[in-house]
């Protein structure tokens, strides 16, 4: 009888042992890209006034700058993409966007014509070059040198983007979902 009331305590005790251990190994996998904070959620953060491109570049991570205005059309129709992609892509990718009506600075040094245009760096800053693949995706890619040297300074598209054509280049530049 004793044997019984002791497996009466012991093994609903072991039970909650168990139960307790497995949420705890679910609720903080160190490994889980999703649960690796940014160490400055500045940077993650989708709108900005000026862009520091070597601490960006120093996460490791692609990224995208959209230079545009709340104010225009185009832009404004990309807002929502931007939106999503910065949420969905969080500790994948950088996606950036700067208001150049307001802040006309943050432009500086970026080749940007017109508006919306889009910056393209890879995950070890140098700019992006679209691999074969893209060539049928329809996207259109303006890629500038430095007179001096004719080293690739930057990678950029011209217009708004879809989400699809966004998912598309983050996938070239080596992002998985």
């Amino acid at each position: 009888m004793d044997k019984r009331k002791l497996i009466r305590i012991i093994v609903p005790i072991f039970i909650v042992i168990v139960i307790a251990g497995i949420w705890v190994f679910k609720n903080s996998n160190p490994g889980s890209v999703d649960s690796v904070p940014p160490n400055n959620s500045q940077d993650f953060v989708l709108e900005t006034e000026a862009i520091d491109l070597d601490a960006l570049a120093a996460y490791g991570l692609p990224i995208i700058i959209d230079f545009g205005s709340d104010s225009c059309i185009p832009c404004k129709e990309m807002a929502p993409v931007l939106e999503t992609m910065n949420a969905e892509m969080q500790g994948k990718a950088i996606i950036k966007f700067v208001d150049v009506w307001k802040h006309a600075e943050a432009a500086d040094g970026f080749p940007i014509q017109v508006i919306p245009t889009q910056v393209l760096i890879n995950a070890d800053g140098t700019p992006y070059v679209p691999s074969e693949v893209m060539d049928d995706s329809g996207i259109e890619f303006s890629m500038y040198s430095y007179n001096e040297t004719g080293e690739h300074a930057f990678t950029t598209h011209q217009g708004g983007l879809t989400e699809d054509q966004m998912r598309a280049i983050l996938t070239d530049m080596g992002v998985t979902e």
